[in-house]
């Protein structure tokens, strides 16, 4: 009894049933299918990765107390309101995606941080599945599984892919809007649409066509960012933190070298100040791989060659000692040649009692 208490009131937000009338041997098979509709069934079953809405099932001739008698059993399990797996074991990642699609409806699309991660923007993550659904849609989120948002511009923003997913501009201008702080927006849109494939164009049309209600300053400044040639949120911290708050000049970005026959490219120089100077910026966390550790060598064989003077600085370094790191260029700007008349004073308050 305890178990049939425990399965009607999981079961009942999709039909409510007098427990009197469930059968108690409703086991299920594909010979309980019409015989019209079992193809169309196994095919139906493969393209959803095993997960089915009881909209379907009631279609393919189950009714709700054959879905309740597999619940009981264990041989199905609930997914989300209204959507089953029709075998146990933990749900797989495309069979919760098609869970959260199949809940939000028709028109419901995969967006936010989930479409992100179908586009290979960001790494995927344990987080809830995102989707999108038009205002007249009555899902709403269901923690801690789905996260549902709405659009009146779903359609304009929709890419008919396997699972249908927002665009690839869109699902970045989604994400931006949804973070906490303008700052954070203009550091997502720089890092996402500089690792991405996406032709800036593509982003900032896609801007004007459908200005965000969040945000907008910051994304439009992560936007002209990129178009000066910044490629990261590290950049841009050296930027702002680095050479804007202590007068040092605002270097060349993404400057490129050739190195045996091939062109590689220097995140920041000062050439065009009078200085040989190379910067980069390595916001890497992790060691190395062959590839890049192989790039970066040939890279300061090439720079020691040339007698170029470089500095290497990481997310830390950039982020926690900006102070530290605005010395340190300016010693090496002044040595290799930099004449610092008629440039702007330092601002930043940290350091200006003891600016060398």
């Amino acid at each position: 009894m305890v178990i049939h208490r425990f399965r009607e009131r999981r079961f009942s937000d999709a039909e409510t049933r007098d427990r009197r009338d469930v059968p108690q041997n409703c086991r299920w098979s594909t010979d309980r299918i019409p015989d019209a509709s079992r193809p169309d069934w196994l095919t139906l079953l493969s393209r959803q990765h095993g997960v089915v809405s009881l909209r379907q099932l009631r279609a393919h001739g189950h009714s709700p107390d054959d879905v309740l008698a597999n619940l009981t059993a264990g041989r199905w399990q609930r997914v989300l309101p209204r959507i089953y797996a029709a075998f146990t074991g933990e749900p797989s990642r495309s069979a919760l995606l098609s869970a959260a699609l199949l809940y939000g409806g028709p028109h419901a699309v995969l967006s936010h941080h989930t479409a992100a991660e179908e586009w290979r923007l960001l790494p995927i993550a344990d987080r809830p599945v995102e989707i999108t659904v038009p205002y007249s849609s009555s899902a709403v989120s269901q923690p801690p599984s789905v996260v549902v948002h709405r659009s009146r511009a779903l359609r304009h923003t929709t890419l008919d892919t396997t699972p249908p997913r927002t665009r690839g501009p869109d699902t970045i201008l989604d994400l931006a809007v949804s973070q906490r702080t303008a700052r954070e927006a203009t550091m997502l849109v720089v890092d996402l649409v500089s690792r991405s494939s996406l032709p800036l164009q593509a982003v900032q049309d896609c801007f004007v066509l459908r200005p965000p209600y969040r945000h907008r300053a910051a994304i439009r400044r992560g936007l002209e960012l990129i178009g000066n040639g910044l490629m990261s949120a590290l950049e841009v911290e050296y930027l702002e933190n680095v050479e804007e708050q202590h007068g040092l000049p605002r270097g060349d970005r993404q400057t490129p070298f050739a190195v045996d026959g091939k062109t590689l490219w220097e995140d920041v120089t000062y050439d065009g100040h009078g200085a040989a100077v190379t910067i980069r910026l390595d916001g890497r966390t992790t060691h190395a791989t062959g590839g890049v550790a192989f790039r970066d060598r040939r890279r300061d064989n090439a720079a020691e060659l040339a007698g170029r003077a470089r500095l290497v600085y990481g997310w830390q370094d950039v982020h926690t000692s900006p102070c530290a790191v605005a010395a340190e260029v300016r010693r090496i700007l002044l040595r290799e040649g930099w004449d610092p008349t008629g440039s702007r004073d330092t601002t930043c308050h940290h350091c200006r009692p003891g600016r060398s």
